[in-house]
């Protein structure tokens, strides 16, 4: 089931913790233990996640770093954060 739209935001809840090491990057939810780590493509998502929060504005800026199809990237982009919503890594709004 996909939550996530291009007209939706993201933000990170409170007991989660992630850090960044030479390009990839792991993410914890301290409550259930459960980490993801990402590559440097999803820490590029998660980076502008993070700065611009809004689904739409990091598509946007996909489109002009990624040499993809358009359709492809938003597809990524909205599976990806369905998995680290599932798992409560990210919240939607």
């Amino acid at each position: 089931m996909t939550n996530a739209s291009l007209d939706r935001s993201v933000h990170v809840p409170e007991g989660i913790v992630f850090r960044e090491l030479q390009g990839e990057t792991v993410i914890l939810n301290l409550e259930s233990g459960t980490y993801f780590g990402l590559d440097p493509i999803g820490t590029r998502i998660w980076q502008l996640c993070q700065e611009r929060q809004s689904l739409q504005l990091v598509w946007d800026a996909l489109q002009d770093e990624f040499d993809a199809p358009a359709q492809d990237l938003r597809d990524d982009l909205i599976a990806f954060i369905d998995e680290l919503s599932k798992h409560g890594l990210v919240a939607l709004r």
